[in-house]
């Protein structure tokens, strides 16, 4: 499983070109170019066994696939090939959590002890419980990883297998909160498990059946799956870790809610299409109403229940196991979802997935008078060696990142710059008095502040 998109997915800024076409204007990749970027990337790298990408636009639905299930030259991936999809098994159950609340069998607001054995002691702190709505939110205050895993055990080739419910409830009983409930997102794994085992507790099913019967038939995605029939087995692709060995597949027990799903991207196009409203289903409005942002995250993105949302409105999440790499994200505005399944855990799932979804609206220079620009001059520090510079030459307004060559930015405001050669952005923000004391470049689906040197 993953964390949402970090800083070092900025595909070293402006270096991105290999991602996005340099062309005049800033466009969704075609079809071919997609295809020749999968070919790339399996042949080039060598550690990615197969990838596959399912696109929706106006064009409608389709796959584009590249490589083998194995580097041993079995059956070429394609649409029916099966993935573990890791963390966007988070998106599953946040919409679990809406349509049981549309049916009235709870409340997001609900305290989780309200459903958990009461030997159980949960955390609470300065008074207030954890709700359903903080675990959906990743802002329950849990710690990514549960302390009582083995160190260990987490280094192993399949870390879940043996955290079963009676670890979660001891974990739950002994750990204190270290910052208020709500008060800032952290991303969290045992927290969405625990949530997708509440969900469970109260249908009083297992998660995989709760993910059947809820959205699975519903969708008529008979390919998603935790535990595998034989004929499902026959279409999995192996894992490989970064170095393109294989590895075992992950199983889960009580977190199974944070990354235990198995797919196709067949079926992940249904979930798309769904998502996005093209295909009406039953759950249509829950996942909906999943999608709406809820709490604050980082960096100018929202959360919704399980869901990153982006400032330009793209939906997302990626995910990642021990042998996978995924993405999933769409953005309504432009119509465009896309999902990207690897047999790879070096799979840059997230820039390809983010690359092809597209800028999601058009930039159109505003008038700015250049001296605006000498306000803004001097160096950012992005990340350590990373240090973006801003110069003005005349009427022109650029930049240039350490070991790059200078590109131009075009003003949208007195404050906001975009270029025309790459998809990034830039954000200029001052003090109360007036002073620039930061930048933020928005690239990638990432927005990385940096602070004025």
């Amino acid at each position: 499983m993953t964390k949402p998109i970090r800083n070092t997915a900025l595909c070293l800024l402006f270096s991105s070109v290999a991602i996005f076409p340099a062309t005049a204007q800033v466009k969704p990749p075609s079809d071919a170019d997609i295809k020749g970027r999968l070919e790339k990337f399996v042949e080039g790298k060598k550690k990615a066994a197969g990838v596959a990408v399912g696109l929706i636009d106006e064009k409608g639905s389709r796959v584009l696939a590249a490589g083998k299930r194995d580097l041993t030259g079995a059956s070429a991936v394609d649409g029916e090939t099966i993935f573990e999809i890791g963390s966007i098994t988070k998106a599953f159950t946040g919409i679990l959590l809406q349509d049981m609340a549309d049916h009235g069998e709870l409340k997001l607001e609900d305290p989780i002890g309200k459903f958990l054995p009461a030997s159980v002691k949960t955390p609470s702190r300065n008074g207030k419980e954890i709700t359903l709505l903080d675990l959906a939110t990743q802002s329950s205050g849990l710690p990514r990883l549960p302390d009582n895993m083995s160190p260990l055990k987490l280094l192993s080739s399949n870390p879940y297998e043996d955290y079963g419910p009676e670890q979660m409830y001891t974990f739950l009983s002994s750990y204190k909160l270290t910052r208020d409930i709500g008060a800032k997102y952290e991303y969290s794994n045992v927290g969405v498990g625990l949530l997708g085992h509440i969900l469970s507790l109260k249908a009083g099913t297992n998660y995989e059946a709760l993910v059947i019967n809820r959205i699975c038939r519903p969708l008529k995605m008979d390919s998603t799956r935790i535990t595998l029939t034989p004929a499902l087995k026959e279409r999995l692709a192996p894992g490989h870790n970064a170095s393109g060995k294989a590895v075992e597949n992950w199983d889960f027990q009580a977190m199974a809610g944070a990354g235990a799903i198995r797919s196709s991207i067949n079926d992940m196009l249904k979930f798309l299409a769904a998502n996005m409203g093209v295909e009406k289903t039953p759950i249509t409005a829950a996942m909906a109403k999943s999608q709406q942002p809820r709490r604050d995250a980082d960096a100018g993105r929202r959360i919704g229940l399980a869901w990153h949302i982006n400032p330009d409105g793209a939906v997302w999440h990626n995910g990642g196991t021990g042998g996978y790499r995924s993405f999933l994200g769409f953005n309504k505005k432009s119509g465009r979802g896309v999902v990207v399944l690897a047999n790879s855990a070096g799979a840059e799932a997230d820039g390809l997935g983010l690359s092809i979804l597209g800028p999601a609206r058009t930039h159109a220079i505003a008038k700015v008078e250049p001296i605006v620009f000498d306000q803004y001059v001097g160096a950012y520090k992005l990340a350590p060696g990373a240090i973006l510079t801003v110069t003005r030459d005349g009427d022109r307004f650029l930049a240039q990142l350490t070991g790059q060559q200078k590109i131009e930015f075009f003003p949208e405001s007195e404050t906001d710059f975009f270029c025309k050669i790459v998809d990034a952005q830039l954000t200029f923000h001052k003090d109360a008095s007036g002073k620039v004391t930061h930048l933020v470049l928005h690239q990638n689906g990432a927005d990385q502040k940096a602070p004025k040197q």
